[in-house]
C-alpha cells in the first residue's frame, strides 16, 4: 500500500524559498518533491549511530594562502596515523584547494573531526560522508574474518556486497 501524503505548514525565509524554488526548476521536480528528497536524505543520514566503526570521506575547499593552513591539516592527518586511509589534494585555482580525506574511526570521532577541521579559519567549504563499516564490511572469507576492500584479493569476487547505507552529512559554508 502506498503511503498517503500529508500536507503541513513550513516557515522559511522568503530567500531560501526563492533558492529553493531555483533548485526545484533547475532539476524539474516540484517544490515538494525537492522537499520531500532532502528530508529522506537527512533521514538516511541520522541512521548512522553514534560511536559503531564507520568509514568516512571528509571533503574541505580551502585558500592556501592562509597561514601555516595547509601545515595544519597535514599535522592534524599525521597525528591520527592509521585512521587516515587516503588523502587526495587538488589545485583549483591559484587560491584554492579541494582535499578529500578519507577517515575510519568511531562514527561520532569523525563526525567531531569534520566539525574541528571544517571550523578552521581559511576553510571556505566543506562536508563528511559518513558510512557504517557494518554496512560495508558485511560479509566474510573463508578465512572468517570482515574486510572493508581497502587491499587486493587473491580470490575471485563471486560474493554478494550488501548495499552502503546513507550517511550521515555535516556541510559548512564560511566565507573570510
Amino acid at each position: 500500500m502506498k503511503d498517503p501524503l500529508v500536507r503541513f505548514g513550513v516557515a522559511i525565509e522568503g530567500s531560501l524559498l526563492r533558492e529553493l524554488d531555483a533548485l526545484a526548476r533547475k532539476r524539474g521536480c516540484t517544490r515538494s518533491e525537492l522537499l520531500r528528497d532532502l528530508g529522506r536524505a537527512e533521514v538516511g543520514r541520522a541512521k548512522v549511530p553514534d560511536g559503531v566503526d564507520a568509514v568516512g570521506a571528509l571533503t574541505l575547499v580551502y585558500d592556501h594562502h592562509t597561514r601555516d593552513l595547509s601545515e595544519k591539516l597535514t599535522a592534524l592527518q599525521h597525528d591520527l596515523g592509521d585512521d587516515v586511509r587516503a588523502a587526495m589534494h587538488v589545485h583549483l585555482s591559484h587560491d584554492l584547494c579541494l582535499e578529500v580525506i578519507v577517515l575510519r574511526g568511531r562514527s561520532d570521532r569523525l563526525a567531531a573531526l569534520a566539525d574541528q577541521i571544517l571550523a578552521i579559519r581559511g576553510v571556505k567549504h566543506g562536508g563528511i560522508e559518513i558510512v557504517s563499516s557494518i554496512e560495508v564490511a558485511g560479509h566474510t572469507h573463508d578465512d572468517g574474518h570482515a574486510h572493508l576492500h581497502d587491499h587486493d584479493h587473491d580470490h575471485d569476487h563471486a560474493h554478494p556486497h550488501p548495499p552502503v547505507a546513507p550517511a550521515r552529512r555535516r556541510s559548512r559554508a564560511r566565507r573570510k
